[in-house]
C-alpha cells in the first residue's frame, strides 16, 4: 500500500496563506494522512502544517528592507531546499508569493521533484517574460482566471484555470437587500439612506496616497447626496490612527472607521470608491457599483505605463475585456471627477436593475469549487 504523500507548500503572506489552507484541506480529503511540510500562516497551520519558519520572516516591502533582510531570507531558502532535499517530497507546490517561492520551485525541479505554482503573475499586465520563467520553474500552474492559461499556450508549463477561492466564498445572494441591511445595523448605520464605502487600500503607503482624495471626493458627494454615509474599512491601526488625524483636520464628515476588512464595508454601501486591486474584484461579487483609481508616485506612475501591457486596470474591467466600471487613474483621479463618476454610477444601478447582470455573470464564471479544482490537479501530477 502506497504511504500517503509528503507534500511541501510555501505561502508568504496572508492571501497565500488562505490560498493553501483551502488547497490543502481538500487535498487531505483525496489523500488522507498527507503530510504538508514548509511556510504558511495561522490558516495553515491549523490545517497541520508543520512549518519550517515563522510566515511573518518573509514579509519585504518596498526596495530597501528585501536588500536589508536578504542573508536571512537567503538562510530561510537554504533550510528549506535543505529539508526537502533530504526528505524529498513528493510535490512542492508554491502558493503565490513569486520571487521566493519560483526561485524554491527551480531548484526543486532541477533535482527531480514535482513543482506546482497557485497564481500567475499578473503577466497578461507587465513583463510577459515572466511566462518563460515560471515555465523553467513549475511543472504546473493553478490559474485564478479564465483569459490566463492562454499566455501559457506556447510554453512547456501545464497551465489549468482552477476559478477563484472569493468567488466560491462569497455566495451569488450575498450583496442581496438583506444582506446589506443586516451589515448596515452591524456597523451602526442606518438602514435607509445612501452609503458610500471609501477603500484606499489595505496598506498606508496606498492610503497616504489616495486617502485624502477620496476624502475630499466624500465631502463633494455629501453635498449632493443629503444623508449620504461614509464606511472606510482600516485594516491596520496604523490606517484608522492616519483616518482619525486626517478627519481632524477638515470639516465634519459622516465618516465612520470599521476595524476589520472590506468585506462587512462593501456589503453595507450602495457603491463604492475603490483602489486597483482585489477589493474590485470583492465590490463585483457583491455587485455593487464602483469607480476604481489608483495613484503612484509621478516617476513610479512613468515606469509603470511603460510597462503596462493592458488597456484596463481593473478587474472586473480586465475580465470582460471592456469597461463595465470607471478607471479614473494618477492625475485624472481628481475629488471631483470621482466624485461625478461615482454619482453617474449610482443614477445607473437606480434607473437599470440589470445594470450590475454582468458582474453576477462573470462571478458565476469564476464559482469553479476552486479548491477542489486545484487539488485535483495537484493529484494528478502525483500520479
Amino acid at each position: 500500500m502506497r504511504r500517503p504523500p509528503l507534500i511541501g507548500i510555501v505561502a508568504g503572506e496572508a492571501s497565500g496563506d488562505n490560498l493553501g489552507r483551502g488547497l490543502m484541506r481538500a487535498l487531505k480529503r483525496r489523500h488522507p494522512g498527507a503530510r504538508f511540510v514548509g511556510i504558511g500562516g495561522a490558516g495553515m497551520l491549523a490545517e497541520g502544517l508543520e512549518s519550517l519558519a515563522a510566515m511573518d520572516r518573509l514579509s519585504v516591502n518596498g526596495f530597501v528592507d528585501p536588500l536589508v533582510r536578504l542573508p536571512e531570507l537567503l538562510g530561510i531558502l537554504r533550510g528549506l531546499l535543505a529539508r526537502f532535499a533530504a526528505e524529498r517530497p513528493d510535490v512542492f507546490i508554491g502558493v503565490d508569493f513569486n520571487v521566493f517561492n519560483l526561485l524554491v520551485e527551480r531548484r526543486l525541479k532541477r533535482r527531480g521533484i514535482p513543482t506546482v505554482h497557485y497564481v500567475s503573475p499578473s503577466v497578461y499586465a507587465w513583463r510577459r517574460g515572466r511566462v518563460r520563467r515560471v515555465a523553467r520553474s513549475a511543472d504546473l500552474l493553478l490559474t485564478l482566471y479564465p483569459f490566463e492559461p492562454a499566455f501559457y499556450a506556447a510554453s512547456t508549463l501545464r497551465a489549468v484555470y482552477v476559478g477563484h477561492p472569493l468567488a466560491d466564498e462569497i455566495a451569488p445572494d450575498a450583496g442581496d437587500s438583506a444582506a446589506r441591511r443586516a451589515a448596515r445595523e452591524r456597523l451602526g448605520l442606518a438602514v435607509h439612506g445612501t452609503v458610500v464605502a471609501l477603500l484606499p487600500g489595505s496598506r498606508l503607503s496606498e492610503v497616504r496616497l489616495l486617502g485624502e482624495i477620496f476624502l475630499d471626493a466624500a465631502a463633494l458627494l455629501a453635498q449632493r447626496l443629503p444623508g449620504v454615509a461614509f464606511v472606510v474599512p482600516c485594516v491596520r491601526p496604523q490606517i484608522e490612527a492616519w483616518l482619525v488625524d486626517a478627519l481632524a483636520r477638515r470639516a465634519p464628515l459622516p465618516i465612520l472607521a470599521h476595524s476589520g476588512n472590506a468585506r462587512l464595508a462593501l456589503t453595507a454601501c450602495d457603491a463604492a470608491l475603490v483602489k486597483s486591486g482585489t477589493s474590485t474584484l470583492e465590490a463585483m461579487l457583491l455587485a455593487r457599483p464602483m469607480v476604481v483609481s489608483y495613484r503612484l508616485g509621478a516617476l513610479s506612475y512613468r515606469v509603470v505605463r511603460m510597462l503596462l501591457r493592458t488597456a484596463h486596470v481593473a478587474l472586473p474591467n480586465i475580465l470582460a475585456g471592456r469597461e463595465l466600471v470607471p478607471e479614473l487613474l494618477q492625475d485624472a483621479a481628481t475629488p471631483a471627477a470621482l466624485a461625478e463618476a461615482l454619482l453617474v454610477e449610482l443614477d445607473k444601478s437606480a434607473r437599470d436593475p440589470e445594470y450590475l447582470a454582468v458582474f453576477r455573470q462573470l462571478h458565476q464564471a469564476l464559482r469553479r469549487n476552486a479548491d477542489e479544482q486545484a487539488a485535483a490537479a495537484v493529484s494528478a501530477l502525483l500520479r
